[in-house]
């Protein structure tokens, strides 16, 4: 029987999830998981974790439990519903919360969970699924330095980078923060595109003259070839991009800060859902410029 106190619990193996967890495995450590998707559960078997029944079955098998769902909701649920965490966990266990969330919510689950006597981190991620896979994610945390500290050889397993950025919730505020200029700047590439098209420009010669000019950036370099080949598969979702900008809207809102960009950019992510893009990934909002304009960027399939 393994020890809890060398185990590590992990929650949502999806797109970052899925990596994450694999490249904890590959370091050695223990590990009881568990998902809502029976495939997912089969397949971390197979690479070697114990799978439990549900949160409370992961809680109860480690002192220390990652968690990385989509929704505010989900953590909750994950956390305090039926089931939860809260009724495995013990005094002196870690949860941590990887997921991009609502900072204000992090902080409430915080004090509930502390008044049982359980740690816990907001821990959100940046990088994208090819830097889950590789290990190369960052992770910007909140929280206890101490508690951190104790969660370094599992944030060291997954990352090339650890921020601690300050009290709980602070790791979210920032994530929330890049997040925001990532989504904002993907509008005004495709708007910035599609007026190029109009006006006659070649496409690729745009990518080309951008790419070594001030127009350049990390956003640039992701979204402009997916713009103009069409690939669309997921890297994040246009679902997910508009659940972290009502994240990011919403907190402003209660901070009382303007949010005039980030708000506005929102209802073209609201258009892209409108236009059954939900599912494909966030380059996939060129579309909706292409048809608005009458212009083509690349080679479009179905």
């Amino acid at each position: 029987m393994s020890d809890r106190n060398k185990t590590i619990g992990f929650i949502g193996m999806g797109m970052m999830g899925g990596g994450m967890a694999a490249n904890l495995l590959k370091a050695d450590f223990d590990m009881v998981a568990y998902d809502i998707d029976p495939a997912r559960n089969e397949r971390f078997a197979g690479l070697g974790a114990k799978i439990a029944n549900g949160p409370a079955g992961v809680a109860q098998g480690a002192s220390t439990v990652i968690c990385i769902v989509e929704t505010t909701a989900q953590v909750r649920e994950v956390v305090l519903g039926d089931g939860g965490i809260i009724e495995g966990a013990q005094a002196g266990d870690i949860f941590v919360c990887s997921a991009t969330i609502d900072p204000l919510a992090v902080k409430e689950m915080h004090d509930i969970l502390a008044e049982k006597g359980i740690k816990m981190l907001d821990a959100p991620v940046s990088g994208g699924v090819p830097r889950a896979v590789s290990g190369d994610l960052s992770i910007i945390v909140g929280g206890d330095g101490a508690v951190v500290e104790a969660c370094r050889p599992y944030f060291d397993a997954m990352s090339a980078n650890v921020f601690h950025m300050g009290e709980i919730g602070h790791g979210l505020a920032m994530k929330l923060c890049n997040n925001m200029i990532t989504q904002v700047t993907k509008v005004v590439i495709a708007e910035a595109m599609a007026l190029g098209a109009k006006a006659g420009l070649d496409p690729q010669q745009m990518v080309d003259v951008i790419s070594v000019s001030t127009g350049n950036s990390d956003s640039f370099r992701a979204a402009a070839p997916r713009y103009l080949n069409g690939d669309f598969s997921p890297g994040g979702t246009i679902d997910i991009s508009y659940k972290d900008q009502e994240l990011e809207t919403g907190f402003a809102k209660a901070l009382g800060v303007p949010m005039f960009m980030a708000a506005a950019s929102q209802q073209v992510y609201q258009m892209a859902r409108a236009a059954g893009l939900n599912k494909k990934d966030g380059s996939s909002l060129i579309t909706l410029y292409e048809e608005m304009v009458g212009v083509k960027l690349g080679p479009r399939g179905d």
